[in-house]
């Protein structure tokens, strides 16, 4: 199967699509029919260019989708953390 070639403008409408409008990668990947790992890339490699960073809808969702990625794993330290303080405060003579 031939690789498909997708045009500059293609590319960043896709990278506004996500940065912009609030899409996840692999829903804009649904509905423009593209492999969301692309998409992926084209984020990386077009969003730092100027006009094209995380603004609006896009980078609110971005950022909540971070946080509580991060508060998530937070949240597990935590209960390891207590585990392991129960368990040693057993071992004590």
């Amino acid at each position: 199967m031939p690789r498909r070639k997708y045009s500059r403008e293609f590319k960043v409408s896709a990278v506004k699509l996500v940065n912009e409008q609030g899409y996840s990668i692999s829903e804009a990947g649904k509905s423009l029919g593209v492999d969301p790992n692309s998409i992926r890339g084209w984020v990386g490699k077009f969003s730092s260019e100027i006009g094209l960073a995380p603004s609006g809808e896009g980078a609110m969702a971005a950022e909540l989708r971070r946080l509580r990625k991060e508060n998530a794993r937070l949240l597990m330290e935590r209960e390891i953390l207590k585990k392991a303080a129960a368990f040693f405060a057993r071992e004590q003579p």
